[in-house]
């Protein structure tokens, strides 16, 4: 009788329009799952204070919230101008100047961040700055200087981003100032660390290693942004491989590789990192107008919806919640979206794994048991018992319309969970090691809570040992009387 319950997680960027007003507590009952951190923006002193309010509050209205950390990563940007803009007209000679010094630039010329982005580069490429509002074509490079001539015009201001037409732009993906974000985060406490413009799975090892040598053991999240990874199917698989979750990043990935291009590749990575069984987020202006207005546009509405019927396991917002009028009313109607694309039959991908051989007992016990709830009329929930999560998170590998309620005693799972498409996370501390008293307990106490009710079909899934992680060996169908 849960079937009400968001199945699709919603991450909620912070920042100055979450500390006012208590709308950090008001998007948190609203229905946000995760918080990010967005380390491009904002001092370590205000990431802190932030981060501390949302596990006071968790702790408060006893609810399991996410903390992920994003890197700033390899962001390519101009200097800046005498008078803070200039405007391009089609047709003008530009020239990016890498020795030219801070808030000289004028009409004609401009400095820039990265050195060797003269190497990058070649006469007709394209190089797209402003998130795609401005485009200049290569002409010639000498020495510090790249000659271009302007294809589309605008208003241009200081730091906006470079971005190459069709990727190949060598920075690395962890900056010295990622290196040392990682470190000062480990000490704020996160759960996911969001990598971006990852070009190999070197880049997400680095990061993992960093994180683990800081003392977290976070989650790794791959920002999908670079034309050359979702142009290769071989090192786009690496990636997710290499990550716990991925990250649709439709910003700088749209400026790469064309808007019109941005369709396929998020249904690409969403499919890929399903199928390879890792959590995936679909990210970028998903309901941009609620930025200055109180309602969104029907696009935004279909393209949240869409991303729903593709399968990600969650939407995030950006600036609509980190600096929007708005941060509260955007949650509430973002959820109301989920839940109305969720009422629409989704695929069942659990034919995935009907050709395939599991490693461990838990796996297979997981996907069975999903299997067994999907065809057995009547079904209302599946519960498990949980040590590190890995039990739920394969649960929600496939698509259901029955919800996945993951107890487990280590609030760090619990977090880790709030991710996961479909898995409700609820605490439960067990201090008997006889499994069949702990089933009855926490059966009695989601009766208590209402997320059972007396006539319920379930599926229950625990190990013989309790308490031991990886031991999941058994599923039961039980009625609750």
């Amino acid at each position: 009788m849960i079937n009400f319950l968001r199945k699709t997680k919603i991450i909620a960027t912070l920042g100055p329009a979450t500390d006012i007003n208590n709308n950090l507590k008001k998007i948190i009952l609203a229905g946000v799952n995760v918080v990010r951190l967005n380390f491009s923006h904002g001092s370590i002193k205000e990431h802190q204070i932030r981060a501390d309010k949302v596990k006071s509050i968790s702790k408060k209205i006893n609810k399991y919230i996410a903390i992920l950390v994003d890197l700033q990563g390899p962001k390519i940007r101009i200097s800046s101008f005498i008078n803070g803009f200039i405007k391009l007209y089609v047709n003008n000679i530009f020239i990016l100047d890498y020795n030219l010094k801070k808030n000289e630039g004028n009409m004609n010329t401009v400095g820039f961040e990265y050195k060797n982005l003269v190497n990058d580069v070649i006469p007709g490429d394209i190089l797209v700055l402003d998130d795609g509002h401005i485009q200049i074509k290569v002409i010639k490079i000498i020495d510090s200087k790249i000659f271009t001539k302007v294809l589309i015009g605008g208003i241009l201001s200081n730091n906006k981003g470079i971005n190459k037409l069709g990727g190949g732009i060598s920075a690395k993906s962890l900056t010295d100032k990622d290196k040392k974000d990682i470190i000062i985060a480990s000490k704020i406490g996160f759960d996911y660390l969001a990598v971006s413009f990852p070009s190999s799975s070197s880049d997400l090892k680095e990061a993992r290693y960093l994180s683990k040598k800081s003392g977290c053991k976070a989650k790794i999240i791959s920002k999908i942004e670079r034309a050359e990874v979702i142009n290769n199917d071989e090192i786009l698989d690496e990636i997710i491989l290499s990550s716990d979750a991925v990250m649709v990043a439709r910003g700088d990935l749209g400026v790469e590789i064309g808007y019109s291009e941005l369709i396929g590749a998020q249904k690409k990575i969403i499919n890929r990192a399903r199928f390879l069984n890792r959590a995936v987020i679909t990210a970028t202006q998903m309901m941009d107008s609620m930025i200055i207005n109180s309602i969104p546009t029907r696009a935004e509405v279909m393209d949240v919806a869409n991303s729903v019927l593709d399968g990600t396991d969650a939407v995030m917002l950006s600036a609509e919640t980190a600096t929007g009028k708005y941060p509260v009313e955007t949650v509430k109607i973002m959820a109301n979206i989920c839940i109305g694309a969720e009422k629409i039959p989704s695929f069942n991908d659990y034919k995935k794994f009907l050709n395939i051989q599991f490693n461990c007992i838990s796996d297979a016990i997981a996907i069975a048991s999903v299997y067994i709830a999907n065809h057995l009329k009547g079904v209302t929930a599946i519960i498990t018992i949980t040590e590190s999560g890995r039990t739920a998170f394969m649960m929600s590998r496939i698509i259901s319309e029955i919800p996945i309620l993951a107890i487990s005693r280590h609030k760090n799972a619990l977090r880790l969970a709030s991710l996961y498409r479909g898995v409700t996370p609820i605490y439960y501390k067990n201090n008997n090691n006889n499994y069949l008293f702990t089933i009855n307990h926490i059966i009695k106490h989601l009766l208590t809570i209402k997320l059972l009710i007396i006539g319920d079909l379930i599926v229950f899934t625990n190990g013989d040992i309790i308490g031991t992680s990886g031991n999941t060996n058994t599923s039961r169908i039980l009625y609750i009387t």
